[in-house]
């Protein structure tokens, strides 16, 4: 029985070893060092890369040593870690503010209490609010006739005996 040669793949693990190495040279150094020369946010994502990474090559080595890892304390770290990584996400893509919406009537009041002393416009802002009012009521109005046409009638409920004849 022949045994294949696995020499070019062991020649080829050792090329991809040192490949690995040469990356990971920052990182295995002084992570200080590296830090420094990077912005606050990406300072930010580099700690919490490497913290998670230690961290599930160490609850990876609990579990193939036969350990309950989930139970472990590394087990609520790298949850604590998964939560830094989802801040950094909202810091870098933040949730879409909704709109400012003007409280009408309270600017209303605010304007009717700063022009208390003239009477002129005291009256014309009245006015504009009773029309718009009236505007916002018969737009409701129509909103509810048309709502309303488009349910279906109810039929009518049969009842027993009663039949004419």
């Amino acid at each position: 029985m022949d045994v294949p040669d696995i020499t070019p793949s062991l020649e080829k693990l050792n090329v991809d070893l040192d490949q690995l190495e040469a990356a990971l040279k920052p990182v295995l150094g002084d992570v200080g060092d590296v830090s420094s020369k990077l912005p606050l946010l990406d300072k930010a994502k580099l700690y919490v890369m490497v913290t998670y990474a230690i961290e599930s090559i160490l609850f990876s080595s609990l579990r193939l040593n036969g350990v309950d890892a989930k139970e472990h304390a590394i087990f609520t770290e790298l949850t604590r870690v998964r939560q830094y990584f989802e801040k950094i996400q909202n810091i870098e893509n933040p949730p879409q503010e909704r709109e400012q919406t003007v409280n009408k009537e309270a600017a209303a009041r605010f304007i009717r209490s700063d022009l208390a002393d003239d009477e002129a416009i005291k009256q014309k802002l009245t006015e504009l609010i009773a029309k718009e009012k009236a505007k916002a009521e018969a737009k409701e109005e129509k909103k509810r006739a048309a709502d309303s046409s488009s349910e279906p009638i109810a039929k009518r409920p049969k009842t027993k005996g009663n039949k004419k004849k």
